[in-house]
């Protein structure tokens, strides 16, 4: 799949991002402040954001839930194994909505790593050279029931939705 470079900023398509969810606790995992961050959290009051370095969560933010976590200058410097465990664990065990922004290039992880974890391109920017692209994951969204997933097809359809075996 191919996205051509959008005319927003990283720092734009995070604050529409952030908008958009509206998130009541937010995570922020990365190496520096993002101004998207910090406008939101300052514009909402009643949101709680937590951070964390570049590095692995620790016991008090690995054991809680968070509407959005966000990954931004964070998987460039960590080894690639590190950073598949932060990404996994925080998708698996602490938001069911992710959005990373990372520089490819930077890194040693390849799309292919991304799509491996069900995170989809949201946005590509370029700039000077450098080019950050925004992947997004949303438990919500992430798979689609199957449209043969309903009683005509079942072999009793009187039973469909009755019984878990």
């Amino acid at each position: 799949m191919t996205v051509s470079s959008s005319s927003q900023t990283p720092q734009q398509a995070l604050a529409a991002l952030l908008e958009h969810h509206a998130p009541t606790r937010l995570l922020h995992v990365g190496r520096s402040d993002m101004p998207a961050v910090e406008a939101f959290s300052r514009s909402h009051e009643n949101s709680y954001v937590e951070r964390a370095p570049a590095a692995f969560l620790t016991e008090e933010l690995a054991g809680r839930r968070y509407d959005l976590a966000l990954i931004a200058d964070c998987l460039e410097y960590l080894p690639k194994q590190d950073g598949l465990q932060l990404l996994g664990g925080i998708r698996n065990l602490n938001a069911s909505r992710v959005a990373v922004l990372v520089d490819l290039n930077a890194c040693d992880w390849r799309m292919s790593d991304f799509f491996a974890l069900a995170l989809q391109v949201s946005g590509r920017f370029e700039r000077d050279g450098q080019t950050l692209t925004l992947l997004t994951y949303d438990l919500l969204d992430y798979k689609q029931v199957p449209d043969w997933l309903n009683a005509k097809f079942w072999a009793n359809p009187q039973m469909f939705g009755k019984y878990w075996w």
